[in-house]
């Protein structure tokens, strides 16, 4: 009786529902899973070949703080404390310049109220 109920052929509309959850699942995956990863590595290469400038502090891929001194075609010189650093461009992974902007500002306030005591 039990290979009589395998040996059976699925009821007609079970194969299209079956069909149905597959190409659900795959969607799902696909928006939520590869079509973010995608925008994100083509920021990141857009970033990479576009977006570094001279004066941009950044971070390396392998966790390395630095400004940008020297933009060349494929290497990046960058000052990183005490010592200057030639990277290859692919090896920056993000910019940090945002986070430092406020001590910047707080430190040209800083040089302008000098250079007016000076005065």
């Amino acid at each position: 009786m039990m290979n009589y109920i395998f040996l059976q052929e699925p009821a007609p509309g079970m194969m299209n529902n079956q069909l149905i959850m597959f190409a659900l699942v795959i969607l799902v995956m696909y928006v939520f899973f590869f079509r973010p990863q995608m925008k994100r590595q083509k920021e990141e290469r857009k970033f990479q070949q576009e977006g570094l400038q001279k004066g941009m502090r950044v971070v390396t891929t392998s966790g390395i703080h630095g400004k940008i001194l020297e933009v060349q075609d494929n290497i990046l010189i960058i000052e990183s404390e005490n010592s200057r650093l030639k990277i290859d461009r692919a090896a920056v992974s993000k910019e940090q310049s945002a986070s430092y902007l406020p001590d910047e500002k707080k430190d040209k306030k800083a040089k302008k109220e000098e250079k007016e005591d000076e005065k």
